[in-house]
């Protein structure tokens, strides 16, 4: 199932971020372990949309759509635009820059964001944004 939404050209690195974790038992496994956080990502398209999407390193290590698993709640949120998020999974941009500019907001535990940053640069050559 695809996780992307054309209303949000960037959600297309969902899907790639998921089959990175899926490819490989072992790396999903040390993502998780290193991690151990519910990542939310809240996109906000051109049009003033509002889409979330989620990377649970906690428990499967597995992308999906909403704020968190069902039943789950997650550990830090991410609200960006969708063209800052293309840029962030592109490598173009970096999170503490986009922090630092006011263009990232972090809700919850800052430290447990940062554990996600080799997932999305594992990510980064294969997204095609």
């Amino acid at each position: 199932m695809s996780l992307k939404n054309a209303a949000f050209p960037s959600s297309a690195a969902f899907d790639v971020i998921n089959s990175v974790l899926q490819a490989d038992a072992a790396e999903r496994k040390d993502a998780v372990d290193k991690a151990k956080a519910i990542v939310s990502f809240n996109l906000k398209n051109e049009q003033g949309q509002e889409e979330s999407w989620y990377l649970d390193l906690k428990n499967k290590g597995e992308v999906g759509k909403g704020a968190a698993p069902a039943g789950g709640k997650a550990d830090v949120t991410l609200t960006l635009s969708d063209a800052d998020f293309a840029s962030l999974v592109s490598g173009k941009a970096n999170a503490q820059r986009l922090f630092m500019g006011g263009k990232l907001k972090i809700k919850g535990n800052i430290m447990k964001a940062t554990k996600m940053e080799p997932v999305l640069k594992k990510a980064q050559g294969k997204a095609k944004l």
